[in-house]
């Protein structure tokens, strides 16, 4: 559905190593990120509304420590190697195994796999079990990078 229109980019680690690894334009990634951001902070308000509870939270839900942060490196790096490697040969295929991705990573990762920049900042507007306390935000984004940092060159050497 929204490929056609961003290539479905919800997530702006995703845009960054579209760039890195496909040539994507840089000049796509700031307002890729304003948008992914902005429908996802609009989608956190919605559900907030949905379930009776403050329209803009915020989160108290603290989420700290080596293995919840390590847990967001591993779930975002497998999250990219999910995407360019099935995207390189069978693209179609791409939304289904995001989804089973992050669906089995919520389980097995200690960060419940956000794995997503846009998302995180948005549950920081979620006072519910989903949510993530604003001082925790910076540490899972960094974390995110970290997983980008290390599947780059694991992609470049397995999209040869």
């Amino acid at each position: 559905m929204f490929g056609p229109i961003s290539g479905a980019h919800f997530n702006p680690v995703v845009t960054i190593a579209d760039c890195v690894l496909n040539g994507r334009s840089w000049k796509d990634v700031v307002p890729y990120f304003l948008a992914q951001t902005s429908g996802g902070v609009l989608g956190a308000l919605v559900a907030n509304l949905m379930f009776d509870l403050d329209p803009l939270g915020p989160s108290t839900k603290i989420r700290d420590g080596g293995g919840i942060w390590l847990g967001e490196v591993v779930a975002t790096f497998g999250l990219l190697l999910v995407i360019f490697l099935i995207g390189k040969h069978r693209a179609e295929s791409v939304p289904v195994a995001v989804g089973v991705w992050i669906g089995g990573a919520y389980w097995f990762t200690s960060s419940t796999s956000l794995a997503n920049p846009a998302v995180t900042i948005a549950r920081a507007f979620s006072e519910s079990f989903a949510g993530i306390a604003p001082e925790s935000v910076p540490m899972f984004i960094v974390m995110q990078f970290v997983g980008l940092v290390v599947a780059l060159p694991v992609l470049r050497l397995l999209r040869r």
